[in-house]
């Protein structure tokens, strides 16, 4: 029986919210998966995680290797608007290297799609599945020129914690969310930041 909370439905792996599906990727979704990873605008934020994929092949193999998801609350699903059934971005909750031990949360949105609050709403979605997993706090990582990556991650109400290279060998702005700060509003930025989001 499907579970809600602040507007956040999970039915297992299935999470729907007011304006979004979120369901596992499969081979099948090849195609609107490239449209996301494919685009360089959206990829460019991803290295050194991922890199742009090139091709529908590439697409396929990807997605083949997410098929065998590792433990829930880990997963990567694609986002899908409830209105019409597009597939509009992607989101993942997976172990930030080199510990595997904290979990992050990505969001990747199609370009047509900007500005219109889904990554933080997606994100959101993912944290509520998180927390209800039993999850005590999750992250989101970002390059500091990454502001649209920033303000998701604020509008999901996570707090700036600083910058670290410890995650991908990069110096990242480091977001952070505790389950007993879900659907607070509003989250700490970084410095030089607006805070109103």
């Amino acid at each position: 029986m499907p579970r809600a909370s602040h507007a956040v439905e999970i039915d297992g792996p299935s999470i729907r919210t007011a304006r979004l599906h979120l369901t596992p990727w499969t081979t099948a979704d090849a195609e609107a998966a490239l449209s996301i990873f494919g685009d360089g605008e959206v990829a460019r934020w991803l290295a050194p995680a991922m890199d742009r994929v090139p091709d529908l092949a590439a697409m396929r193999r990807l997605l083949d290797g997410w098929a065998p998801a590792a433990e829930p609350p880990v997963g990567r699903w694609k986002v899908a608007e409830r209105a019409g059934g597009r597939v509009v971005g992607a989101v993942s909750l997976l172990p930030l290297p080199p510990d595997d031990i904290d979990l992050e949360v990505g969001v990747q949105i199609a370009r047509d799609r900007w500005g219109r609050g889904y990554a933080g709403e997606a994100g959101d979605a993912v944290a509520h599945y998180a927390f209800e997993a039993g999850v005590d706090e999750i992250f989101a990582v970002a390059r500091p020129a990454n502001r649209r990556g920033a303000a998701a991650a604020r509008r999901m109400g996570m707090d700036w914690v600083g910058q670290t290279g410890k995650y991908y060998g990069t110096r990242l702005d480091v977001f952070r969310l505790r389950r007993y700060d879900l659907d607070v509003p509003g989250g700490l930025a970084p410095p030089g930041e607006p805070t109103e989001t």
